[in-house]
């Protein structure tokens, strides 16, 4: 087990937040970078991950409906901007987007949201063909992000209807076809110690460039509905953790942070976080764009500038 991973575990959190915060600052500076997604395909997924509100195994009320038309997700592109993103990802639920008119559709709006818009387009699609990932890439798409959730040990307590190893291949075929990729996990699912190192080891190992950290936020329904919270005290450490082993890394805070961190949400930084996601998540609510810029700009950091 990495003796940084070790330290982040054992060390005081004091000193090991000042040791992440020292570390995002050497590799990333006070830059804060700002990524919104849209959820452009929802609902009757069919893999049973124990947390989410789109799959098909759960009754959760979340809200169903096709790929959205290509206006769509310009709309939500264009607010992003608005807000200050830099990035902007198509999110779709599924096992992975197979069909010629989804694929020619998320095409055009990639090339618009980067040729219109100036923006930086990323996509979440599930597990998707090489051949797909090239042509996106060729769309303009810059990076992609697909997930590990959780440890190899505890993903079969989360998901049973894929392996571990098809989400590694997706990754590691984004890789080939060029792209950069974005791959973290959720936090909070009733996995121990042991397992966040664990993810964190097996994310050193991957190299994608950048890592989000999502944190459980229980929804009525799904299995993992009736979990706690997070302590925010404990999700501060997790952030630390990704920091001192992926030291170079955009690590970035997604869902649950403001379930979570609540009070604390400023503390994500002086963890080594530097980059946040605004706006709305996938099936559940963020907070106003407006407080997370004077959040930044009270601490003294600037959130990277808008490329068009």
């Amino acid at each position: 087990m990495p003796s940084e991973s070790m330290d982040a575990v054992r060390v005081a959190l004091p000193d090991l937040m000042q040791s992440a915060d020292a570390l995002r600052r050497k590799h990333r500076g006070n830059r804060v970078e700002l990524c919104a997604i849209v959820n452009a395909k929802s609902g009757i997924c069919s893999e049973d991950c124990a947390f989410c509100a789109q799959s098909a195994h759960h009754r959760t009320g979340a809200q169903v409906f096709p790929l959205l038309h290509e206006e769509a997700i310009l709309e939500a592109a264009t607010h992003a901007k608005g807000a200050g993103a830099t990035r902007f990802s198509i999110v779709t639920s599924g096992y992975g987007i197979k069909g010629r008119a989804e694929v020619r559709t998320i095409g055009r709006a990639i090339r618009r949201i980067r040729d219109d818009l100036g923006l930086k387009p990323c996509a979440s699609l599930g597990i998707v063909s090489k051949e797909i990932l090239k042509e996106l890439k060729d769309a303009g798409l810059v990076r992609y992000h697909h997930n590990l959730e959780t440890s190899p040990g505890f993903f079969r307590r989360i998901c049973t209807t894929h392996d571990y190893e098809d989400d590694l291949d997706v990754v590691e075929a984004a890789q080939a076809a060029g792209l950069e990729t974005c791959c973290g996990g959720i936090f909070g699912l009733g996995e121990s110690w042991a397992d966040r190192i664990e993810l964190a080891s097996t994310l050193e190992r991957l190299d994608p460039d950048g890592v989000p950290i999502n944190f459980l936020t229980p929804i009525p329904g799904t299995k993992l509905g009736d979990a706690s919270l997070l302590a925010p005290i404990e999700a501060v450490r997790i952030i630390s953790l990704l920091r001192s082993t992926l030291p170079g890394k955009d690590i970035l805070v997604c869902g649950g942070r403001e379930a979570v961190l609540g009070d604390l949400q400023s503390w994500i930084f002086a963890a080594g976080a530097n980059g946040i996601m605004i706006g709305d998540y996938l099936t559940t609510v963020g907070g106003p764009t407006k407080e997370d810029l004077k959040m930044i700009y009270d601490l003294g950091l600037e959130p990277s500038r808008n490329p068009g």
